[in-house]
C-alpha cells in the first residue's frame, strides 16, 4: 500500500508539473492552476507516506 501512495505521489507532481508548463505555454491559468493543485496533492501524499509510520 505504501508503494501505491509513493507512485501515486510521484505522478501527480509530473502530471502537475506538465499542466503548469503547458498552462503558461498556452497563457491558460485554469491548466496552471490545476497544475499547481496536483502538484500540491502530490506533495501532501509524499509527505503523508514518509510520516505515518510503518
Amino acid at each position: 500500500m505504501r508503494y501505491l501512495l509513493a507512485s501515486a505521489a510521484v505522478v501527480l507532481l509530473v502530471a502537475g508539473l506538465a499542466g503548469v508548463v503547458l498552462g503558461e505555454s498556452d497563457d491558460s491559468p485554469g491548466l496552471q492552476l490545476l497544475g499547481g493543485l496536483l502538484v500540491i496533492g502530490g506533495v501532501a501524499i509524499g509527505v503523508r507516506v514518509l510520516r505515518v509510520p510503518r
